[in-house]
């Protein structure tokens, strides 16, 4: 059935929701930042972007697998035998591995692992109640690179789901993420730290993605795997108005009916995959002005919905170096043309 995967925000009760004291509203209090990221950082020749299903778990088990010192590691869904046991080995050989599983919504998929890998040696623990959800899928290699995906470590889903990952060494962005991982470790509160390519959810992600379509000129290509953020459908219907082509590929559930409706409504190529096969577009991606010297992508966590952008801990980076933006583009491009356009 479509639209399985995770949690979905529309089938959350609001009246729960609020019970439970969670704000609901659209104001998230972020505050557009100054300038996003205009050139690649430092070490971005030696960055990459994986494409799942295309490139298979390899290249990231090799990456869990290299650390020789540590390993901090953010999760919403761990059920990989392959992927827990490099990590019990990462642990035996005098690893520093530190894993934060969310338990919120995915507690009871998340339990066997967290237990096998509290056996071995590992220090997991449970994401705190600061956030709705942790929804982050990051980890950082002996505080020397950083991986920021879309994709779950739930081996069932690697067939056939469409994620994208990205290796990014840039100093200041991994000094970034290790903060906030050691204050989530912790169960602290944090700010955004610095680091002008990345970004976070809650407090910034909203803002930043609206000022990334805001800014296109000639194209915006948009993945994602929920969409309810009213403010991301308005900058994506203004985008269409003033004559930038919008595409955007989904796989179809019926709760993103209306935004779909209003995206079609104002010109947006809307193109939807339907059921699990042969692809379940789970990546979260933007690619705008692509093959132009402006031309930038997103990649990460944050879906296009309240839930995500405004309640749930996220992480994303905004590329542009011209190769990674150009695979994000092509990865939305193909896509797109294997969808079926909706209206």
């Amino acid at each position: 059935m479509a639209g399985k995967r995770g949690r979905s925000w529309a089938l959350i009760s609001i009246a729960a929701l609020a019970v439970a004291g969670w704000h609901v509203s659209h104001q998230s209090g972020s505050v557009p930042r100054a300038a996003l990221p205009a050139r690649p950082p430092p070490g971005a020749a030696e960055d990459a972007v994986i494409v799942e299903p295309d490139a298979g778990l390899a290249p990231i088990d090799a990456l869990l697998g290299s650390a020789r010192r540590s390993l901090d590691l953010t999760m919403y869904e761990l059920a990989d035998p392959t992927i827990e046991s490099i990590l019990a080995g990462d642990a035996a050989r005098g690893v520093r591995v530190r894993v934060i599983l969310d338990r919120r919504l995915e507690g009871a998929r998340n339990t066997p692992a967290y237990e096998f890998l509290r056996s071995r040696g590992v220090d997991a623990r449970w994401a705190g109640g600061r956030y709705f959800a942790t929804h982050e899928k990051a980890f950082v290699v002996d505080q020397q690179l950083a991986v920021i995906m879309s994709l779950n470590f739930t081996s069932s889903y690697y067939a056939n789901s469409r994620d994208v990952a990205v290796v990014d060494r840039d100093p200041a962005d991994v000094a970034a993420i290790e903060s906030v991982f050691a204050a989530d470790f912790r169960g602290a509160a944090i700010g955004t730290p610095a680091a002008d390519d990345l970004v976070w959810s809650p407090g910034q992600s909203e803002a930043d993605l609206v000022a990334l379509v805001a800014g296109a000129r000639r194209s915006v290509g948009v993945e994602s795997e929920e969409l309810s953020s009213e403010p991301m459908i308005r900058a994506l219907v203004a985008a269409a108005r003033r004559g930038v082509a919008v595409t955007v590929a989904m796989t179809y559930a019926p709760q993103w009916s209306a935004g779909l409706d209003a995206l079609a409504s104002a010109g947006v190529l809307v193109s939807l995959h339907y059921g699990e096969t042969p692809l379940y577009l789970h990546a979260k991606l933007l690619a705008i002005d692509a093959g132009t010297k402006d031309a930038r992508a997103f990649v990460g966590s944050e879906n296009l919905s309240d839930a995500s952008l405004l309640h749930d801990r996220e992480l994303g980076i905004v590329l542009t170096a011209a190769r990674l933006v150009e695979q994000v583009a092509s990865t939305i491009a193909g896509d797109v043309s294997d969808g079926r356009r909706w209206r």
